[in-house]
């Protein structure tokens, strides 16, 4: 049996959301992001640190692309609330819960992990489930 080749990481996490403007708003609005890539109908596209968050409308990517297609990817889609989990200094944690509720976005959980670290979720105007974490929730693992 061979070993797998290295990798060097997450380049990109996908998201699903019928109403793009909405996402948008959210991820450049709320959260900040720099929003790199749009397709009206499709796609938008966010760079998150060294990452890439896409946002898909999936009534549009379900669609096999057409002989056409300049970039035949292959279909794909999710129903359902997905997960996004994007990482924060430990000091910046309750900072972020402060903006969002000032924004208006309810905090649905606050944990301190038993590893150490602490984490913040909440929804996206999809309904998906959007964290931010301290990375040392992992570092113990």
């Amino acid at each position: 049996m061979t070993q797998a080749p290295h990798l060097i990481g997450t380049l990109e996490s996908a998201l699903y959301a019928e109403d793009l403007a909405a996402a948008v708003a959210f991820w450049t609005g709320i959260i900040g992001l720099q929003q790199i890539g749009h397709v009206p109908g499709r796609h938008v596209f966010f760079r998150c640190g060294a990452q890439i968050l896409l946002v898909f409308d999936p009534r549009a990517t379900r669609v096999p692309p057409g002989p056409e297609a300049r970039l035949p990817v292959p279909p794909h889609g999710a129903e359902g609330a997905g997960h996004f989990c994007m990482a924060a200094a430990p000091d910046d944690i309750e900072r972020w819960k402060v903006h969002l509720e000032r924004k208006g976005v309810g905090i649905e959980a606050d944990l301190r992990w038993p590893q150490g670290g602490r984490s913040i979720y909440f929804r996206d105007p999809a309904g998906n489930s959007v964290e931010i974490a301290d990375p040392a929730i992992w570092l113990s693992r």
